[in-house]
């Protein structure tokens, strides 16, 4: 049966650009969101976050009628979820999102409608979902008590595309598609092939969770490795990009690139979902969350480090007339996304334990967080003329023509801005 009409619930950085791609195939979109203010923004044919080409997806999708957002949700035939799966203390799973969603579609549910988890997940929430559903309508069947002969069909298909190349990847790259059921994945497959034009790779709903994690937790990994290199090099005097780049001349050598840190709603998230499940077995997982975890605090380290030579060099100076640059707060290159992002954990650590007036260079933003909001946000022509210490954290495409920074001035190059 071909669907016509589907609901995307959350309408951020997954759910937004996948409700206007399937919109864009003539599809009826209804997207739903909390936030009233993100769904006015959308319904005037705008866009809340910074994606390439999305904005003027989203604008010809809404004048065409194929998308309508709303804060309630509404019959359709596919409900796809995509809202946040974050941890708690303890790095414990948060599927209250996930749960609030699926209850607030369970009223509208009727006989052959198709739901489908886009949020990345533990291991099993696709059925604890269907679980919770079930509850809610015992007047349906579900695929845990009817199998092949169930009333809602059920699957788990994580999304897998890169911030910055969105409505390129959602189209190109291949998707893993895990169902309840052999016809769970089947109808899923079916609903993604309108717009995929990768292989939409069936399994079921368990390895379909676990492969997104283990994506993400071999990337981690392969960060972490990166990240403790650097912190060894810095006592010995070796720039690490140098000796990564000469490493990666060996044929079968591909080290990964340094950072302050590992940031954004996946990679630092979803490792501690396998940990959580395992914690006994998940070792080497879970010391690259720590490595990872600890390098913002070893880049304030550095930071407290060229303060405290400055005002030795500096005696004209006080700690509280330094004024320290952060280049970069998202959590990685020419997006707008600061979740989870090491850069800004930085920058708020600096401005907290130093007591400094910090000038903040993030292009991609237009106002900053509301607890940085007694700290100046500027351009990297006025952060380069003002202070005296320059903490590179994100490789900004505006960052890689700036004018070479003077001798005199004290920089920890966290990015790997000046390896460029």
């Amino acid at each position: 049966m071909s669907v016509e009409q589907i609901c995307v619930i959350g309408l951020g950085y997954i759910g937004l650009p996948t409700a206007a791609i399937f919109a864009s195939r003539k599809k009826q979109v209804i997207g739903v969101d909390i936030n009233p203010h993100t769904v006015d923004i959308i319904n005037r044919g705008a866009v809340h976050i910074v994606e390439p080409e999305l904005e003027q997806l989203v604008h010809a999708v809404i004048t065409q009628g194929y998308l309508r957002a709303t804060t309630t949700v509404e019959p359709a035939q596919a409900f796809l979820i995509a809202v946040p799966t974050p941890f708690k203390d303890q790095h414990e799973p948060d599927l209250s999102y996930i749960r609030a969603a699926a209850e607030a579609l369970a009223p509208v549910l009727k006989k052959r409608d198709l739901v489908i988890l886009e949020s990345t997940s533990p291991v099993g929430t696709t059925e604890r979902m269907a679980q919770w559903l079930a509850r809610a309508r015992p007047d349906l069947s579900f695929p845990a008590t009817h199998g092949e002969a169930s009333d809602i069909r059920v699957a788990h298909c994580p999304e897998r595309v890169l911030p910055g190349h969105v409505l390129r990847e959602l189209v190109s790259n291949d998707r893993i598609i895990g169902g309840l059921t052999p016809a769970c994945s089947a109808a899923a497959a079916q609903l993604y092939q309108t717009f995929v034009e990768g292989q939409c790779l069936v399994t079921d709903a368990r390895t379909a969770e676990m492969c997104k994690l283990t994506e993400n937790s071999f990337r981690d990994v392969n960060i972490a490795f990166a990240n403790e290199l650097s912190m060894i090099c810095a006592p010995l005097k070796i720039n690490p990009w140098e000796l990564i780049r000469l490493a990666n001349h060996h044929p079968r050598v591909n080290i990964l690139q340094p950072g302050p840190g590992v940031g954004g709603h996946c990679i630092a998230v979803d490792p501690w979902f396998i940990v959580s499940q395992a914690p006994e077995l998940a070792r080497l997982i879970r010391t690259a969350r720590e490595v990872n975890d600890y390098k913002p605090q070893w880049v304030i380290q550095q930071v407290k480090l060229a303060l405290a030579t400055l005002l030795l060099k500096r005696t004209d100076l006080s700690a509280g007339s330094v004024q320290i640059a952060c280049y970069g707060l998202a959590f990685k290159a020419d997006i707008d996304d600061l979740r989870e992002s090491p850069a800004l954990c930085i920058a708020r650590q600096l401005g907290q334990e130093l007591g400094v007036k910090l000038l903040l260079v993030e292009p991609n933003i237009e106002a900053l967080p509301a607890d940085l909001s007694m700290h100046a946000l500027t351009d990297a022509a006025d952060a380069l003329e003002r202070a005296q210490i320059h903490v590179l954290l994100v490789r900004h495409r505006e960052f890689m023509s700036m004018p070479a920074l003077r001798d005199d001035l004290l920089v920890i190059d966290a990015g790997g801005v000046l390896a460029a």
